[in-house]
């Protein structure tokens, strides 16, 4: 038997003051996204906004559907968003943030399993890893150099070859 492990590292900041301007600010947005999504049963809101390559900005927010689990992520909106709009443009950069209703939202929070794979498929696709930068309304902000590093051992397209 072959033991192996996965380690990876990230960024951790006390807030949103520890960061760059340009980070910051694009954290700034994505806690203002949240205001955009349709959250009417969990009451919980998320929003991302994406600094493409080319500079454009492309903002997702979660949108739910009475017959669960029907809803859309905030991530996986934003990519549908950015991939119709910018075909093939790699994303450098994806905040993320929430406003939870029914509680506090003063810690990051991570993509879903779905989105996550997403956010691979999406890298593989343009052939450049996604940053991101997840926090809430207040708190700790998290850094992760490349969206890939929260799908170890992922299921991607070279696997139907």
């Amino acid at each position: 038997m072959n033991k192996q492990e996965y380690h990876f590292s990230f960024e951790v900041h006390d807030s949103i003051k520890d960061l760059s301007e340009e980070d910051a600010w694009l954290l700034n947005e994505a806690r203002e996204v949240t205001q955009h999504a349709y959250a009417p049963y969990s009451n919980f809101q998320v929003g991302a906004i994406a600094r493409l390559e080319n500079g454009e900005l492309v903002a997702g927010s979660n949108q739910e559907n009475a017959s669960f689990p029907v809803g859309l992520c905030a991530e996986r909106v934003l990519l549908a968003s950015a991939s119709s709009l910018f075909p093939k443009v790699p994303i450098n950069t994806v905040a993320i943030s929430y406003h939870n209703n029914n509680g506090e939202s003063n810690h990051p929070i991570s993509p879903c399993g779905i989105c996550r794979q997403s956010l691979v498929e999406y890298q593989e696709r343009v052939s450049q890893p996604i940053r991101l930068i997840l926090g809430g309304m207040e708190g700790k902000v998290y850094i992760i150099d490349n969206a890939s590093m929260l799908l170890p051992l992922s299921f991607n397209s070279s696997d139907l070859h």
